[in-house]
């Protein structure tokens, strides 16, 4: 849906509109636009204010798009050494959200995004079936192929008609010793199996009174209908997990970045499909007609599903934007540390002033925005949403994770994974999305010209070390502020600007660390 001028000024709460002018922050940003100066995260420092408000009571409950929550304000960045299934379905269990990146091929993206929203389930709607003919060996292939031994392993058995015969679970591949034998010959014959339509509280009761972690379910001619699994069931009923970022069926929220044009429409298609929540525009230059074009095009085939584009760094692309109908802002042009477009391109706004000026440009009209690139410490964190971002995007710090696709390899004798921006000459010679991105000729005779370097990270371990620190520093940045959550930080945020000696100040000085803290790295 597009919104008009008047549609926007209408949207609008005239009492609160001049409560949002007034913000402290406001003067700051005022003065360093007189003086000509854009800020990045180094050159500020948040005020303290008088706080009543602990970091342990704080809410970071936020949003990424208008219909998209979050209980962990941060997201990881759609890059192919940062985001897939695995990043994804662990980031929403942790209150965030994964963005799977778009060097996959339109069919293997919707697969992952599937995978994410698999995951958990009151009800699988479509469960993964085998024919009873087919081999415990065939089957274990598959398994192996399409990844789904790492996330589940049972199955409903199908014969010629199509109606539910059996059901293959864990134990019958565990005690089966010969992959000859065929899925009738293994699988388990007595079946506990519910009705379609059946309610949530019953199948319960039935998986509990019979001690059955599966129950597939059939519709009056036998065929199968759904499966359902104890785990996830018993979340539901029991109400457990409540920082799961989940929609309202119980799945974990999932989005993915797409191009512009009819192939971009078609990538789409099948992620609508799969249930993605979000789709982002991806690109170096979200302020385009082609960008544009194809947020209008996506919002007219698909009125349900958000969309938010990107990426941008001045006001005007955030209003232009938010006119056409965007759910949402990506906000970054060249902070991320792996991106050179900066100095290759000579474009580009220092990330703190960009993400002001957006968000400034969109207030009051429900476009949250995303602060995307150049946060190197926990702080930075605060300092973007302080500044107007609703939520921040991370990769490096999430690309040395378990979670992140890559092996672990040795450098110097230190544990490290491969980390590189999409507009990496790697990435745009593997991908022509990445070529996309970057409005790269998309014949192999062209010559590239990247905007983005390769490189390694150190090694982290799981991301929940790394989300567990993040949002430790964010609470603490609001308990200074006295902010009870993520609006009140906005309203109330002023800034220092500071000189190189006061960031040199603001580190560690004058010492030897000897033991380093999970959320500080020397300075080099």
């Amino acid at each position: 849906m597009t919104i008009t001028q008047r549609q926007l000024t209408a949207a609008r709460n005239p009492r609160k509109e001049k409560l949002l002018m007034k913000m402290p922050k406001d003067r700051f940003f005022r003065r360093m636009e007189a003086q000509g100066l854009a800020l990045s995260y180094g050159d500020v420092r948040m005020r303290t204010g008088y706080s009543e408000v602990l970091p342990s009571d704080v809410l970071v409950n936020s949003l990424f798009s208008r219909n998209v929550p979050l209980n962990c304000p941060i997201i990881s960045s759609p890059m192919d050494t940062v985001t897939e299934r695995k990043m994804a379905i662990q980031m929403a269990k942790l209150g965030g959200l994964g963005i799977i990146h778009k060097g996959l091929n339109p069919k293997d993206q919707a697969a992952e995004v599937a995978s994410v929203k698999f995951y958990l389930n009151g009800l699988i709607k479509k469960p993964i079936c085998f024919q009873e003919e087919a081999t415990i060996g065939e089957i274990e292939r598959i398994m192996e192929e399409k990844g789904y031994k790492e996330r589940f392993q049972s199955f409903p058995i199908l014969d010629s008609d199509g109606k539910l015969v059996g059901l293959l679970t864990h134990n019958d591949f565990e005690f089966c010793l010969n992959p000859e034998l065929t899925a009738r010959q293994v699988m388990s014959h007595e079946l506990i199996k519910a009705q379609q339509g059946i309610g949530l509280e019953e199948v319960f009761r039935m998986m509990v009174g019979n001690k059955k972690k599966v129950i597939p379910v059939v519709d009056g001619e036998g065929q199968i209908a759904g499966m359902y699994v104890y785990k996830d069931v018993k979340r539901i009923m029991t109400g457990g997990d409540p920082i799961y970022n989940l929609d309202p069926n119980g799945n974990l929220r999932v989005g993915a970045a797409i191009g512009v044009g009819e192939e971009a429409l078609q990538r789409a298609e099948l992620l609508y499909n799969k249930g993605v929540d979000v789709v982002v525009i991806d690109t170096a230059h979200g302020d385009t007609l082609g960008a544009v074009t194809t947020l209008k095009e996506l919002k007219r085939l698909y009125p349900g599903l958000d969309v938010v584009v990107g990426n941008i760094s001045e006001g005007e692309s955030a209003r232009r934007l938010a006119e056409a109908g965007a759910d949402g802002l990506r906000i970054g042009q060249g902070p991320g540390s792996i991106c050179t477009t900066r100095v290759v391109a000579g474009i580009g706004c220092p990330q703190v002033t960009a993400v002001y000026n957006c968000a400034k440009a969109v207030r009051g009209i429900h476009v949250p925005v995303c602060a995307d690139g150049g946060i190197e410490d926990t702080g930075d964190i605060t300092i973007a949403m302080a500044a107007g971002a609703h939520s921040v995007m991370l990769g490096s710090m999430l690309a040395g994770t378990d979670q992140a696709p890559g092996d672990i390899i040795q450098v110097s004798g230190m544990p490290m994974k491969r980390y590189r921006g999409m507009g990496s000459l790697g990435a745009m010679q593997s991908s022509m999305e990445s070529r996309k991105r970057y409005g790269q000729g998309m014949s192999l005779k062209d010559k590239l010209v990247p905007e983005g370097v390769e490189g390694v990270v150190p090694y982290k371990g799981d991301v929940e070390k790394v989300i567990v620190q993040c949002l430790g520093g964010l609470r603490a940045g609001m308990g200074y502020c006295g902010a009870r959550n993520v609006e009140e930080l906005q309203e109330k945020a002023d800034f220092h600007r500071i000189s190189g000696s006061g960031l040199k100040e603001s580190h560690p000085h004058g010492i030897i660390i000897t033991e380093e803290a999970p959320n500080y790295k020397q300075q080099r």
